[in-house]
């Protein structure tokens, strides 16, 4: 099986956790739940393995044995050896075993039953040698999308839920009181839907166990996401698989337990030399009220907006006529030098007060912050004064890169009454991105989307794109 580069761990050794907070990976110490399997032998007979915590096993397999009519009470138990090293019990019972005991497979949330041991089921997730990468912003993206399909679990609680993410969307999704459950349901969808989950993403509600950890690798899942902790047999299976194993993705941070190399080439350092422009000069007409402070995701629409900015870079302004609307964001603000004349005088005052020699702005109406894409027309900047991604109706200069040098022209055309974004373009280097190179990084140009209406805000924010 291939490896990623930076997987380092060595059989035997718990490899090392990787803490995303926001901003980059970096090693921390955090032990997940453990989990062994036991092979019980009854009276020489191989009767099941059982998959539990590791404590009081011989506790688990009398009960076990009682549970299904074997033992009645403890006289009926002659012998009974747990090995945690080799993960066998063997028992000796008064009377005779049956030749095959007929399990009740539970919900999955206790001591599960199987008749093998898990980590064989799976087959190995190949591996890419380069990409492509699993950003922290697609794992947040997945997260988001199930809570919002979990419908269930907002009427009563108590059920779990998983689902298929391919990058855009949930492909599959499920609910169960067990979680095991939830992933054969979406193994069922898939097959009877003739779906390929090859390198999807798998994001579940609750603990990651060995089984489910064995079965995502039989369906060839690369990435296992989880709201909670996985278990120590998870990890040590996903590692064997090549699965890259995440847990605790809460609010804008997460812990990589295994193959981290497929999110740490996404969670690269912010880009250099290059300062986040917001654009919050708008007069929301159509909206009806300012756009930048409508509800999202726990708080205001341009907070959102701002993360995601401040993930990329190391600097990050708000271009505004409003300063004081925005004082909670922990950022500069600044003013336009030429009032009223739109968003090319948002520009113009960023460009003036940022500390780097270029910068990337983007409307505060357009939440759908592709990085790659914006990782893109930066690295173009260096050839040109202005880079500027062409999307289906033609040019985004409000998602775009600007260089300082092209402030002399801006004042001109300023001074002259031009407001147009591109009045000035046929004065300078402008590299124009086709809307081809663009659909190979962002296929449905999502980047270029904007808020405008009540209509469209309502359809955002409850996950409708």
């Amino acid at each position: 099986m291939s490896r990623l580069p930076g997987d380092d761990a060595k059989g035997g050794d718990a490899p090392p956790v990787l803490r995303y907070d926001g901003r980059r990976l970096s090693p921390a110490h955090h032990l997940p739940v453990r989990e062994v399997p036991v092979a019980l032998t009854v009276n020489g007979v191989a009767l099941a393995t059982l998959i539990a915590s590791p404590h009081d096993l011989h506790f688990l397999v009398a009960g076990f044995l009682r549970m299904q009519g074997l033992v009645r009470s403890a006289g009926d138990l002659l012998t009974l050896s747990v090995c945690e090293d080799f993960g066998a019990a063997s028992v000796r019972i008064r009377g005779d075993v049956p030749d095959r005991v007929t399990p009740t497979f539970t919900s999955g949330c206790g001591a599960g039953i199987s008749f093998h041991v898990p980590g064989s089921a799976g087959r190995p997730v190949q591996l890419p040698a380069a990409g492509p990468f699993v950003s922290p912003e697609s794992l947040f993206s997945a997260m988001e999308a199930l809570a919002r399909a979990s419908e269930s679990y907002r009427g009563s609680g108590g059920i779990h839920s998983a689902g298929a993410w391919d990058g855009e969307r949930l492909l599959l999704f499920a609910e169960d009181i067990g979680r095991h459950n939830t992933i054969d349901r979406i193994a069922g969808q898939a097959l009877l839907g003739g779906i390929d989950l090859s390198g999807t993403i798998l994001v579940a509600s609750g603990r990651v166990s060995s089984e489910m950890a064995a079965k995502a690798g039989s369906l060839g899942i690369s990435v296992i996401a989880s709201r909670t902790s996985p278990t120590d047999l998870a990890v040590r299976i996903c590692g064997e698989l090549g699965i890259t194993l995440v847990g605790y993705v809460r609010g804008r941070r997460f812990n990589v337990y295994t193959h981290p190399a497929r999110i740490a080439a996404a969670a690269a350092e912010r880009i250099p030399g290059v300062t986040g422009v917001i654009l919050a000069g708008g007069r929301s007409t159509r909206m009806g009220s300012d756009k930048a402070l409508l509800p999202y995701q726990g708080g205001r629409f341009i907070e959102a907006i701002h993360r995601r900015m401040e993930e990329l870079f190391e600097e990050v302004i708000v271009a505004t006529g409003e300063t004081d609307r925005y004082d909670f964001l922990p950022c500069r603000r600044v003013t336009d030098i030429y009032p009223g004349m739109g968003a090319l005088g948002g520009i113009h005052a960023a460009l003036r007060a940022s500390g780097s020699g270029k910068i990337f702005v983007v409307a505060c109406d357009m939440p759908h912050i592709a990085p790659d894409l914006i990782r893109r027309l930066c690295s173009l900047a260096e050839e040109a004064d202005v880079v500027v991604p062409e999307g289906e109706g033609g040019l985004e200069p409000l998602h775009a890169v600007y260089r300082k040098g092209v402030l002399p022209v801006m004042e001109d055309a300023l001074r002259d009454g031009q407001c147009g974004v591109v009045s000035f373009f046929d004065r300078v280097r402008v590299r124009r991105v086709p809307l081809a190179e663009v659909e190979r990084i962002d296929p449905c140009c999502s980047a270029f989307r904007n808020i405008n209406a009540p209509e469209e805000y309502y359809r955002f924010r409850d996950g409708g794109g």
